[in-house]
């Protein structure tokens, strides 16, 4: 099969024919139909805190077709189309039987969606509705993504919400914002590509003021914000959330940083801030994105900008590490 595969850091990905991949007793294998380029992929390939090794095949927002079965595998069949939850897990212990599969002892991120088969795990593949296409399916990662640090926020009807970063991430967390009743979202950035996307999907305004981010937050929000979401992962970004959230409000941090960062605990403790973290999803948490999906959300489609064949992924890989390249979400199409 061709893949686009890593080749070490700092170096652009290769399109490489690898041999096809044959399921374990317990695995399956997917003909990947779609998978999404995720902002940490582009990570991964420039930071040796994520551990890629050459030969790699990243990508694990995918969806697509079981072609393969392993001798144990019950409940998949040859054609069923599913999306992959790209958290490998046992599937048997406490933390995969309560859907917190993140904290299972056999847990490992998994890739292989820039490929044009992947191997995964039955406990992996969640089926997709017949309305719901296998480009929705391969966006519900980050969905989930997003609803699970909403869902650690805390947040309440009305409350003033200002994300950090309008990327993917950022642009979900306005989603699931106002679904939950947030009154007004503001996303801020340091360009103004994604507005349009921003306000379609659910954002009440959106703020570009590298000069004076926290005047231009306070300005578009009227006030401090009850809730900050940081979906960059820049160091900086959290002591300007402190100025920008209200006295005992909650900051949620999504976007991932391997940089050491410093704030102002002071400034932190005088307002009595909340700082929360979040990492992964759950399976209801991915469950319910697809949900979404299947009962007619238009606003989440809107994240996908482009969609591009697997001999291209290398080329588009390496633009999306520049700023201002006005893309959203990726797909590729293998």
């Amino acid at each position: 099969m061709k893949a686009a595969v890593f080749q070490g850091l700092h170096e652009p990905l290769a399109i490489e024919t690898i041999p096809d991949p044959t399921p374990d007793a317990g695995e399956v294998v997917v003909k990947v139909a779609r998978c999404g380029i995720c902002g940490s992929d582009l990570h991964m390939t420039e930071d040796a805190a994520y551990g890629c090794q050459h030969g790699d095949v990243l990508g694990h927002e995918f969806a697509g077709e079981v072609v393969g079965l392993g001798r144990e595998v019950t409940g998949l069949g040859i054609g069923d189309l599913v999306s992959v939850v790209p958290l490998r897990s046992c599937g048997q212990c406490e933390a995969c039987r309560r859907g917190e599969v993140a904290w299972c002892r056999e847990f490992s991120l998994q890739g292989g969606g820039y490929g044009e088969y992947a191997v995964t795990r039955p406990n992996q593949c969640v089926p997709l509705p017949a309305d719901v296409s296998l480009a929705d399916g391969a966006i519900i990662e980050p969905l989930a993504v997003a609803l699970h640090g909403v869902g650690l926020s805390g947040i309440k009807p009305g409350d003033r919400v200002l994300i950090l970063g309008a990327g993917p991430i950022g642009l979900a967390v306005a989603f699931w914002a106002r679904r939950f009743g947030a009154g007004a979202v503001v996303l801020q950035d340091v360009v103004p590509d994604q507005e349009p996307r921003a306000m379609g999907l659910g954002a009440s305004g959106f703020v570009v003021n590298p000069e004076d981010p926290v005047g231009g937050s306070d300005a578009a929000l009227g006030g401090k914000a009850d809730i900050v979401f940081e979906c960059v992962g820049r160091p900086g970004l959290i002591a300007q959330a402190v100025e920008q959230v209200r006295a005992r409000g909650t900051i949620l941090l999504l976007g991932l940083c391997t940089q050491p960062d410093t704030f102002n605990s002071f400034a932190m403790l005088s307002k009595e801030v909340r700082l929360v973290t979040s990492a992964f999803f759950t399976r209801s948490e991915y469950e319910a994105a697809l949900d979404a999906l299947a009962s007619g959300a238009i606003a989440p489609r809107l994240l996908v900008s482009e969609t591009i064949a697997l001999d291209k992924v290398p080329t588009v890989f390496e633009a999306l590490k520049s700023a201002g390249h006005g893309q959203c979400k990726v797909l590729i199409a293998p």
